[in-house]
């Protein structure tokens, strides 16, 4: 089974993101994001970076706000992790499946009681 290489680098991409946030910004508004996903283009130019908030103390805009004023540090912390020739641009937003999951699950809960 073969993947493109857009797919490999996305994968790449959110590990390191993931460890960049956890490890080294000190942004409080960027504490409790979790990165659910990559998506980038095949050119490997531009990516898009999703993300849930995980807390009630920042909401989605603050946490947005936090990951887009970082954006410049993080792509200077993945061109040194990753060997590639370009570093993507990173556009962030807000992964709303969790909240849609969420409220399945509520409803299939109240349909059991």
């Amino acid at each position: 089974m073969s993947f493109k290489r857009s797919d490999r680098v996305a994968d790449l991409i959110r590990a390191e993101i993931s460890d960049i946030l956890l490890k080294q910004v000190g942004d409080p508004r960027t504490r409790n994001v979790t990165v659910t996903g990559v998506k980038v283009t095949d050119d490997l130019r531009l990516s898009k970076v999703f993300f849930v908030s995980m807390g009630e103390d920042v909401s989605s805009d603050e946490a947005q706000e936090g990951l887009e004023r970082a954006s410049g540090f993080l792509r200077r912390e993945l061109g040194k992790r990753l060997k590639l020739r370009y570093v993507p641009a990173l556009t962030f937003i807000f992964d709303k499946s969790f909240d849609y999951g969420d409220k399945i699950e509520r409803l299939i809960a109240d349909l059991h009681k």
